[in-house]
């Protein structure tokens, strides 16, 4: 959706080093913010963002008009069930059924052959991966892992929000989330005894949590045991901001 960093351009480099031709759509999709959520407000850096993609060597910037992309009589809806149902679903209601929607319709309009998306949002690519599947759209889905600050804060078009004190705060997200997984290192395997330890370190760091998960990430269900491929999925607020992350608890 714009307002470019580091996290979007790794995902452009993946793209070019298996792709001829690469295109990267900017679009601040209307869809999939709720009543009172920060549409009007979202950055939006288009003369930034046009510079780095062009540094990067991308091959096509799509930026539709969303008056041409939606337009007044527009009355379609991808809705994903199940995986989009918990976490972001069950705090945002709808706001998967327009990440799939605008997402089914790109696909449509650019008819990739791959598209990169990254794990910062994992039900995203959760949501995105079933849609591919059950609709058979002729893509491969690949993905980058979170590119994150040096105090390991990922990075964010929404991290711009914050404001010096509040950046301060927001550093002990990941902090909170890593020693989650020094836990299972260490021999943790119980997710509600995990999440609920993770849910007290964000609190204590002035964190107000939305949902900490243990969660399989093929299906966004919760894990009854950590395994492998389980992932510590969370979302918190610092003031009026409100950030994603996840991290994976035991490696493949």
């Amino acid at each position: 959706m714009g307002a470019l960093h580091e996290g979007h351009l790794s995902l452009v480099r993946l793209a070019k080093k298996s792709c001829g031709f690469t295109v990267v759509s900017i679009f601040v999709n209307p869809l999939q913010f709720g009543p009172g959520e920060d549409f009007e407000r979202y950055p939006r850096t288009e003369a930034e963002d046009r510079a780095a993609l062009e540094r990067e060597g991308v091959d096509l910037l799509y930026s539709p008009d969303p008056k041409v992309f939606y337009p007044p009589d527009f009355s379609t809806a991808v809705e994903v069930g199940k995986v989009s149902e918990r976490g972001e679903g069950g705090i945002r209601p709808g706001h998967f059924r327009g990440v799939a929607t605008v997402v089914a319709r790109l696909f449509h309009q650019v008819q990739p052959d791959a598209a990169f998306f990254g794990m910062k949002d994992l039900q995203q690519v959760a949501v995105i991966r079933r849609m591919v599947r059950d609709l058979d759209f002729p893509i491969r889905i690949e993905t980058g892992e979170t590119v994150r600050e040096p105090d390991g804060l990922a990075l964010s078009s929404r991290n711009a929000y914050l404001s010096a004190d509040e950046r301060q705060i927001a550093a002990g997200f990941p902090s909170a989330l890593f020693e989650a997984r020094d836990r299972v290192a260490a021999g943790e395997r119980d997710p509600k005894r995990l999440a609920a330890d993770t849910r007290l370190d964000l609190e204590s760091a002035g964190l107000v949590v939305d949902y900490v998960e243990v969660v399989d990430p093929e299906t966004m269900a919760h894990r009854r045991r950590i395994e492998r491929g389980s992932r510590l999925a969370a979302a918190v607020r610092v003031g009026k901001t409100r950030l994603l992350d996840n991290v994976a608890l035991l490696e493949e």
